[in-house]
């Protein structure tokens, strides 16, 4: 079974059986959009620069929980920020080596990133990043790409496999995530892409819930309403199974893979009124 089609078979089992989260079929039925799928390049330069600075930038792809805590640039989310300092880095000196991701420390990232070395995030940053470094040896980032001979579900098998913060059991958000960017950048094909799932996280589902999609018990939406962190347990995976769920049956009535909706539903998720509701926070290394 491919990483795709575990994460399909995983997410419709705890969908059937959810007692938090719900899965409006009305909802639904009614949810309309134009789908489509961009991505901003990190850097300009060659296919492996370009590469090399997107598989850096998805290796520290995590950490909403902690979001809210983050020192901000002006008019930016904790994603963009982290993605804008990457950008003026790299268009500086270029994208780390290997040898400087696999001695990359704490310091190091929080400089890069603006942020305070004590912050818990960028210790977590530096440790994936070192563990990128380790992932790719002596390879250059398109050498180890062409190693999936094509395959978006290898590729994301071997990230999963080869480092723990990737192995995101039952949803693979940041595995599944690699070869779609790559695709989107225009350095790298794969004959699969259409089989990755959503990239389960918390703000595509943030986007069903305000338009009734997903609907959650009273109190589990007061919980999120209030702005409390969510624990990691039961509610929070309801959350993103059926959110991953949801886009396979939506994707099949718009005709649309759920890679393409997922990236539609996440860029809708920065207009205003939906940045006006909390959305649901877990401190985890997955997304």
């Amino acid at each position: 079974m491919t990483i795709p089609d575990e994460v399909r078979t995983h997410c419709a089992r705890v969908a059937a059986s959810a007692r938090s989260v719900r899965i409006d079929m009305d909802s639904l039925e009614a949810f309309e959009g134009a789908p489509q799928a961009t991505i901003d390049p990190i850097v300009e330069g060659s296919g492996d620069e370009i590469a090399r600075s997107l598989l850096i930038l998805d290796a520290i792809n995590f950490g909403s929980g902690w979001f809210p805590t983050l020192r901000k640039r002006p008019g930016h989310s904790g994603y963009a920020t982290v993605a804008a300092a990457l950008r003026e880095r790299f268009g500086a000196e270029g994208p780390w080596s290997n040898e400087q991701l696999r001695a990359i420390d704490t310091n190091t990232v929080a400089a890069t990133l603006g942020q305070s070395p004590d912050h818990e995030l960028m210790a977590l940053y530096a440790q994936a990043l070192r563990s990128l470094g380790s992932w790719l040896g002596g390879r250059d980032v398109l050498e180890a790409v062409a190693q999936a001979r094509g395959s978006a579900a290898t590729l994301a098998s071997q990230l999963a496999g080869g480092m723990a913060l990737f192995a995101d059991h039952g949803f693979y958000k940041r595995a599944q995530i690699v070869p779609a960017n790559l695709a989107l950048a225009g350095v790298a094909s794969f004959g699969d892409l259409d089989a990755l799932t959503i990239f389960a996280d918390n703000l595509v589902p943030h986007v069903l819930r305000c338009e009734g999609v997903l609907v959650y018990d009273e109190r589990l939406a007061a919980h999120i309403d209030s702005g409390r962190l969510l624990r990691a347990g039961p509610q929070e995976h309801e959350i993103r199974a059926c959110a991953v769920h949801a886009c396979e049956l939506l994707g099949a009535r718009l005709g649309v893979p759920p890679r393409v909706l997922d990236n539609w539903l996440w860029n809708r998720g920065q207009e205003p009124r939906y940045k006006a509701r909390p959305r649901h926070r877990c401190r985890c290394v997955y997304y």
